[in-house]
């Protein structure tokens, strides 16, 4: 173990006397006894956690008191002019403030459950646990002062109104995150179902504090208020749930409900609120994070109250977002409530989407050992204002209600993130793309998506959170502060989006991410975040946010947020020994940080009840993370995992930190280290020359003295310009429709290629274990970026005649295509035949089934065929004179088929290659009209005719091996009318089910058959001309689709292949 300050860390063992040696183990011996200490010394000592803790503790109080003293009973303060913050009566359509602030005391109703998080602070000489305990029932007080009791008699009338009967205008989900969440919070922490320390109002679970309240110094009975309250609230809110899709509308009024969405079922189709022509209807566009995430704090109320309304509402909110996701399993931002359509194709994994993924995971955190819910509304008489959405829809399923259907879908959401918008260039971190197809839209990063590493932390995927928290601590560390918006393209602010409300996420993560390793690394991420705070948010009335991060510029405003989420992640990141730090319970913050918990009755944990049905089975999945990793190991000097990260500084130059002027001192890193009151951070009077390391509060000495940089990921792309080619079909079809462009999307499949005339392939190489073999993917054509699984389709004639090094076809000797001709019978032509009247098409010549089962994987080719070929057909050339006969009509059938391998494997015949029956017109016949059934082949030698009189055999799979099957098959001289091909049917459970690779349904999982044998004759001679052989799936119905065809050719396979490495994407038709 070395030493420090011996250099190269070596123990010099001295050997000239017994002395010597003796003093060589007592160094060693002293080496192994202090190096665990070692690493503690360079960790954050207690006694200056305790510094940063209290420092937390003020922040909070400089806003809460003076909210409390300027602003309150009003929602926000003003801390630039002092003064508080209300509804913008004046511009209904200030959304920005009428959103939040509904009149009903916000900022109170946030803070109380950080009240009662510092209420269990450890004793110090300001009394910071029992000042911020008496905080807390004090608030309680007033905020029941204000809003009444939430009983119907006349102790439900507080000084502002009756519960939240206010004519205010809010959104649904800010107003169940703050409002619900925060009155719920509060209410189990004043009964003791959260704890504080110290605080033990209740000694038996069956009493009832209706009847039996709980007494607090200040003169207060606290009996359920803030429950009731919150149910108030919730119940003013359920309107908003009236709709089509189970989707909630955005808005709702707080005392009239929603009379403005004229549509909602609640109305009947009638027009409740007659509006001036002049204005426009109200927006009916929600966002996936608005309509999914209410669950948490909804089914807390339920569970609470025995009301099963709010809980049934919020998870079907939940999976109607979820069952609209794309076919490669991401959603969108905007969904509209009313119709249920994607508003736009935009997704990632801030704004808009943020917290549904939070809410899946979370949801299943705190269901976990649950029963599932009690669906009876309790037998009460009911007011006439008394609603239940619930009542239009189907009742949910077990499935639905089940804690691991929310566990399933934050696996696949994470999953598609991962395959689709996490980015490993230069340093992770995650793009924006379009929901359908995964293709990049946008190379910037919000701060709202620094909650995504705390909820990977959570969710045990503690690799990824580590390395993409790293790069939201190096963009703070730029800007001491988190822009909304910035590019990491352009490496600046993105659209000038360069403000900082004071959100928590970051800070949230930061928590989280230290909770899971223990990392004091993360520590001093935090002192930087609150010294920032302290020099850039501080104003003499409270904390402002920053208009701008890069201008310093304040805006007049402190965000409910800040006090409820931000300061209370600071204060527990350095109280680690809080009871919330320890509690072995299946509790959550919500996403805006309120713990949450459904209580569990004493006596032990209770098994739930199973489900007798299907669909509410234990879930599980070893290809998704299920358990908790061990965090990485400290280093014993340094004490930080983190800052010893070999790619430490690759976030730093992805955020251009390196460029930046580091204007902060160096810490007094003996100071730092004990904790004495010195430690203080001061600006440079001149700035050095840039970030070494980061955040900039760390100790330099935990950086390790041997630390190795690794070179950052940079893509390897290679761009292929096709040269113009002037003869194009000018009368195509498809230049008419598309203005001579040689590009079609084919839905979320990809993108078709009509001509590489004058195209710009962006080739990007990919490596293991990002595909199975090191390969090119076509990342973007012209400037057009694909997403990571389209694929590219090319027709094979287009390729025909190219000799490129750079871009060349191979064929593919493995798979080929059997093309199939069965002749469609009479009775189906007429039926199938149009009017004479109409204009003969090509359709009707050429009928193509591409849908049977029996094709498989080629069911997408044959799909594809078609849509492309729809718009690639020439216009029908007008017939004058006579008609001519009526010539019969086809379809045909592609099966995908696997050549053998071993000594007694033959080439293919060299025939010509099938022409594509979707573009080719009339087909007259393939190359193979007479064909013999043998089925298994094992009996015994074939008729002689078999060989000499047909050019195809076709065997049915077992009843003996592959060389005995060849050998019964009698000589014959090779001649065009004799055997040329033998195909092997295998049924279905002959075919080997393999992992599904990347490539999907254009790849064909099947073993190659094995020859282990010379192919001889059924005389035991060896066969001087070998046959050729095919294996197909299918089974019966594949070997009876044979039986009727009227003659059968081959389609080659081929592949692109550019330098030498294939192009996985690129599919050639």
């Amino acid at each position: 173990m070395p030493l420090l300050g011996m250099g190269s860390g070596r123990l010099a063992i001295l050997r000239d006397s017994a002395t010597d040696g003796h003093r060589t183990r007592l160094l060693v011996l002293f080496a192994l006894l202090v190096s665990p200490w070692l690493g503690v010394a360079r960790a954050m000592r207690p006694s200056r956690a305790a510094e940063l803790r209290q420092e937390t503790v003020g922040m909070f109080y400089h806003g809460f008191d003076n909210y409390m003293r300027i602003a309150f009973p009003e929602d926000e303060l003003r801390p630039v002019s002092c003064s508080p913050l209300t509804r913008d009566p004046l511009n209904p359509r200030n959304i920005a403030l009428n959103d939040v602030l509904g009149n009903y005391s916000l900022t109170l109703i946030d803070s109380l459950s950080t009240l009662a998080i510092l209420a269990s602070a450890p004793p110090d000489s300001r009394d910071t646990g029992p000042k911020a305990l008496g905080d807390f029932q004090d608030g309680v007080a007033a905020l029941v002062g204000q809003y009444g009791d939430g009983r119907p008699g006349p102790s439900g009338q507080g000084a502002r109104g009756r519960g939240f009967d206010v004519d205010s205008k809010v959104q649904v989900f800010e107003t169940v995150i703050r409002g619900v969440g925060g009155l719920l919070s509060a209410h189990l922490f004043a009964v003791g179902d959260l704890p504080i320390i110290g605080y033990d109002p209740r000694t038996d679970e069956d009493v009832d504090i209706q009847k039996h309240p709980i007494s607090w110094p200040n003169g207060f009975k606290y009996d359920g208020q803030l429950l009731r309250l919150a149910f108030d609230l919730a119940q003013r809110l359920l309107p908003a749930f009236y709709t089509q899709t189970g989707l909630p509308y955005p808005r709702v009024n707080l005392r009239h409900g929603i009379p403005f969405y004229h549509n909602s079922p609640l109305h009947g189709g009638v027009a409740l609120d007659p509006k001036p022509a002049e204005d426009s209807p109200e927006i009916t566009e929600t966002c996936s994070a608005g309509a999914g995430s209410l669950v948490l704090e909804f089914t807390v109320l339920s569970r609470l109250t025995g009301d099963p309304r709010f809980e049934q509402a919020a998870k079907r909110a939940f999976w109607a977002v979820w069952s609209r996701r794309s076919s490669i399993g991401l959603i969108g931002a905007g969904v509209d409530a009313e119709e249920g359509n994607w508003i736009g194709g935009f997704t990632g994994i801030g704004a808009g989407i943020d917290s549904f993924f939070e809410y899946a995971l979370k949801t299943h955190i705190l269901l976990s050992g649950h029963e599932l819910p009690n669906l009876t509304v309790p037998n009460q008489v009911h007011g006439e204002n008394w609603l239940d959405p619930n009542q239009i829809y189907r009742p949910l399923t077990d499935e639905d209600n089940s804690p691991d259907s929310f566990l399933q879908a934050w696996h696949h959401a994470h999953a598609a993130i991962k395959r689709h918008l996490y980015s490993g260039l230069h340093h992770p971190h995650y793009v924006n793309a379009h929901m359908s197809t995964g293709s990049p839209q946008a190379y910037w990063i919000d701060s709202l998506g620094a909650y995504y590493s705390g909820l990977l932390a959570l969710a045990g995927e503690l690799g990824e959170a580590i390395e993409t928290h790293l790069v939201y601590t190096a963009l703070w560390t730029r800007y001491s502060a988190l822009p909304e918006r910035w590019s990491v393209r352009d490496g600046n602010v993105e659209g000038g989006l360069g403000w900082w409300p004071g959100r928590p996420e970051f800070v949230e993560s930061t928590y989280h991410l230290y909770r899971a390793t223990r990392d004091p690394w993360y520590l001093y991420v935090g002192e930087m975040v609150m010294k920032d705070i302290n020099r850039r948010c501080r104003t003499r009335c409270g904390w402002s946010g920053l208009q701008d991060v890069r201008t310093g510029e304040k805006s007049d405003r402190m965000e409910s947020f800040f006090l409820g989420e931000t300061a209370k992640y600071l204060y527990l990141l350095f109280d680690w020994d809080h009871p919330l730090n320890k509690l072995d319970a299946s509790y959550v913050f919500t996403t805006e940080g309120h713990p949450l918990i459904l209580p569990r009755k004493k006596g032990g944990n209770r098994v739930p009840k199973p489900s007798p049905g299907k669909a509410a089975q234990p879930y599980f999945d070893a290809h998704f993370t299920t358990t908790c990793p061990r965090p990485p190991a400290l280093p014993p000097l340094t004490g930080s995992a983190t800052a010893a990260r070999p790619d430490l500084y690759n976030a730093a130059t992805l955020i251009r930190l390196h460029q930046i002027p580091n204007i902060h001192g160096i810490p007094d890193e003996s100071v730092v280290n004990s904790g004495g009151r010195r430690a203080k951070t001061s600006l440079l009077a001149k700035p050095t020359a840039n970030y070494t390391h980061f955040p900039w509060t760390l100790p330099p000495s935990m950086l390790p003295t041997d630390g190795v940089c690794i070179v950052s990921k940079q893509a390897q792309t290679s761009v292929i310009e096709f040269p113009s080619i002037s003869q194009q079909p000018a009368g195509s079809a498809f230049n008419l429709m598309f203005g001579g462009h040689n590009l079609v999307r084919m839905g979320s499949e990809g993108i078709a290629i009509n001509s590489l005339s004058s195209l710009k392939l962006t080739l990007l190489a990919e490596e293991p274990p990002e595909t199975f073999e090191r390969a090119w993917r076509v990342y973007s054509i012209g400037n057009l970026p694909l997403g990571r699984d389209e694929k590219v389709f090319i027709g094979r004639d287009v390729l025909q005649d190219m000799s490129d090094p750079l871009f060349h076809r191979i064929r593919d000797s493995v798979v080929v295509d059997l093309l199939l001709q069965i002749e469609i019978p009479e009775p189906s032509r007429e039926q199938n035949s149009t009017s004479a009247s109409r204009e003969p098409s090509r359709e009707t010549q050429t009928t193509i089934e591409p849908d049977k089962p029996i094709v498989g994987g080629t069911n997408l080719f044959s799909s594809l065929f078609q849509q492309i070929t729809s718009v690639l057909r020439e216009p029908t050339k007008t017939t004058l004179g006579p008609e001519p006969m009526p010539k019969p009509e086809y379809r045909y059938i592609e099966l995908p088929a696997i050549t053998p391998v071993g000594v007694g494997a033959a080439p293919l015949p060299d025939i010509r290659e099938a022409p594509n029956p979707h573009t080719a017109g009339y087909i007259e016949s393939l190359s193979w009209q007479r064909i013999f059934f043998a089925d298994q082949a094992c009996e015994g030698k074939l008729p002689d005719t078999a060989p000499r009189g047909h050019q195809v055999i076709v065997m049915r799979r077992g009843g003996c091996s592959f060389s005995e099957k060849l050998a019964n098959i009698p000589s014959f001289a090779p001649n065009r009318n004799a055997l040329q091909l033998v195909v092997i049917v295998s049924d279905e459970k002959d075919e080997e089910e393999e992992p599904e690779d990347e490539s999907g349904a254009w790849s064909f999982n099947f073993i190659r058959p094995l020859l282990h044998e010379p192919q001889r004759t059924p005389a035991g001679i060896p066969r001087h001309h070998p046959i050729a052989m095919l294996m197909t799936a299918g089974g019966q119905e594949a070997y009876e689709a044979l039986r009727t065809t009227r003659s059968l050719g081959i389609r080659r396979r081929y592949h692109v292949e550019s330098q030498g490495l294939k192009i996985n994407n690129l599919v050639v038709l």
